[in-house]
């Protein structure tokens, strides 16, 4: 229960942080798309840690499997099951877990819900978890490219109190995203980014920031009003990410301060299609993508483990002390979390371009 995701494509997620290996089964994918693990690869490399500085030391190569599912490197149609082996666990370090429940971790909820402490980690809700989305992800946006021509980037556009200017309109790249260990596109933001959050890491502290993410070519007509509305689908799929806080399209929370005249997207021919002079509903308008691009944003909040002396309570509610002298983290999770937000918006563009064509709509 609740390690599926999607409808008519569909990823499943097993394994935990310190444990075996981490996988995913996808199901749904059509027949014959070419596909291979290196199709799959450069985005786990993205996403896998030990990359720089700014990275949690822990060391994996993150090379994917495909177990079943390809045939002579086309897919069958049938289940794609995806599997990354741990290589660098080290559950000996959380045996203090098994007393205390670490600050702002899933450690307490989980263990009320399941009986039981994963002694691997943080088990399901570590964000290692991740490492089957972006294998997923990869598979979906592989389909996404190649039937609808749909490009998909993400980057860091806020870390703790440092704003990066809108490149929304900019033609942002994933190659000008990864010109920076902290992922952000802008040079001397991206500067003042890594210097916030090396501040964090000398202190032994842990700092937040935002993701944006801009989906083009994406067609108009895809999401399925009115509970699955394209925004309803990519806010579930972004806020099932570890330490996600909050999610907003297009002019966002902007939007309460504006009047109807200054945000409405006024109606214009583009190319002998119709399109929107501006781009303030974030190319979903009732639910389903008007053509424009998407553009979203992703919220996260401060790694919880730190370094920090932080004064707590165990399972019995005594006072106890908890400081991670071991163990291995993020000061921030935004740089490492950008192929991960780009395979969800994946995973659900891919769901809801099949969902409009069992419906005769879209595109």
């Amino acid at each position: 229960m609740g390690n599926t995701f999607g409808t008519l494509f569909r990823l499943t997620s097993f394994g935990e942080s310190h444990g075996a290996g981490i996988g995913a089964v996808v199901d749904g994918c059509p027949a014959g798309l070419e596909l291979s693990e290196a199709d799959i690869q450069p985005q786990l490399a993205r996403r896998r840690p030990g990359q720089s500085a700014l990275t949690t030391a822990r060391s994996e190569a993150d090379a994917v499997r495909i177990l079943s599912g390809v045939d002579s490197g086309r897919t069958l149609g049938s289940p794609i099951a995806l599997l990354v082996e741990n290589a660098d666990a080290r559950p000996s370090e959380y045996m203090d877990m098994q007393s205390a429940p670490r600050p702002s971790h899933a450690d307490y909820t989980y263990k009320v819900k399941y009986g039981v402490v994963a002694s691997s980690g943080g088990g399901r809700a570590s964000a290692r978890e991740t490492v089957a989305r972006v294998a997923g992800g990869a598979v979906a946006e592989k389909l996404l490219r190649v039937r609808y021509g749909v490009d998909i980037t993400a980057w860091v556009s806020a870390v703790e109190d440092v704003q990066a200017p809108d490149l929304t309109e900019a033609g942002v790249t994933r190659r000008m995203v990864d010109e920076t260990p902290v992922r952000c596109p802008h040079a001397d933001s991206a500067e003042r980014m890594i210097q916030a959050i090396e501040r964090a890491r000398v202190e032994g502290d842990s700092v937040g920031g935002v993701i944006t993410c801009v989906c083009r070519n994406v067609p108009a007509g895809w999401g399925e009003p009115v509970f699955d509305k394209l925004t309803a689908l990519l806010a579930h799929g972004m806020m099932s990410l570890p330490a996600a806080r909050g999610v907003d399209f297009g002019s966002g929370f902007a939007a309460a301060k504006m009047r109807g005249s200054a945000h409405n997207d006024l109606f214009v021919s583009k190319a002998g299609r119709l399109g929107t002079a501006t781009n303030r509903s974030g190319g979903i308008q009732g639910g389903i993508s008007n053509g424009e691009p998407i553009v979203f944003r992703v919220a996260f909040k401060p790694v919880a483990t730190i370094r920090k002396a932080q004064k707590s309570a165990d399972y019995d509610g005594q006072t106890v002390v908890i400081e991670r002298s071991v163990g291995r983290h993020d000061p921030c999770v935004v740089p490492r979390a950008v192929p991960v937000v780009e395979a969800m918006a994946a995973l659900v563009l891919a769901d809801a371009a099949l969902m409009a064509e069992a419906y005769g709509s879209g595109g």
